[in-house]
């Protein structure tokens, strides 16, 4: 009797139904995943959440406590913009005020005289008398030596008048064209700044009277006698 040898069998393999994943190979898909993303943050620092709170703060942490000192530096400069100094300040009242006294000082000179006209006109009556000593006209000694005399001390009071004028009205001025940050003037410097240009304004309009003959002229000489 012929007996036929029996075909090994080989190992069959099963095949998972559709629709369904291997658990093996999902297990082994989890394991490389989670070593690739071990990889991953060892190479890159920043995206490991560990290195960054390895100083025990956070980034939001970070800009918390760096923003107040930003916004107390940005506040100190524009407090220092803003407020003027005190010694500036100061030394722009002391000259607004010195300036108002001299106007009105050089208002009252204005009006009452200096003595540098009285020297100017001096000198003018000694000039006129040297001139007509050989001989004038009597028109002509008035006019030399006391024309000339007048004429001069109202021309020295008219500069007076014109510099307390000037000055008066510069202190009155100047915080208009200064900077924002200028504090208006005093109280008691306006008003002497203004006296100063009011005394100012006589004086000129009374110098300009008195050197153009406008309140009293010179005197005349009388026809000679029986003529």
């Amino acid at each position: 009797m012929n007996t036929t040898p029996s075909k090994p069998t080989s190992p069959t393999t099963t095949t998972p139904p559709a629709g369904t994943t291997d658990p093996a190979a999902g297990t082994a898909d989890a394991v490389t995943e989670e070593a690739t993303a071990k990889d991953s943050l060892v190479k890159d620092p920043a995206k490991d959440p560990a290195a960054r709170d390895t100083t025990g703060t956070s980034s939001h942490a970070a800009d918390s406590g760096t923003a107040p000192g930003d916004l107390a530096g940005q506040a100190e400069d524009d407090d220092d913009v803003l407020e003027p100094d005190p010694f500036e300040e100061a030394r722009h009242g002391v000259g607004a005020g010195a300036a108002a006294v001299v106007s009105a000082a050089l208002g009252i000179v204005a009006l009452t005289g200096a003595w540098t006209g009285r020297v100017a006109a001096e000198r003018e009556t000694l000039i006129g008398q040297i001139q007509t000593s050989g001989g004038g006209s009597p028109a002509q000694q008035i006019s030399e030596i006391y024309g000339d005399a007048w004429h001069t001390t109202a021309l020295v009071n008219g500069v007076f008048a014109v510099l307390a004028l000037l000055v008066g009205v510069f202190v009155l001025v100047r915080p208009a064209f200064g900077t924002p940050s200028e504090r208006p003037r005093p109280t008691w410097v306006r008003a002497v700044a203004l006296a100063g240009v009011a005394l100012g304004a006589i004086g000129v309009l009374i110098s300009a009277g008195m050197y153009f003959d406008l309140f009293m002229a010179l005197p005349t000489a009388g026809a000679p006698a029986g003529g």
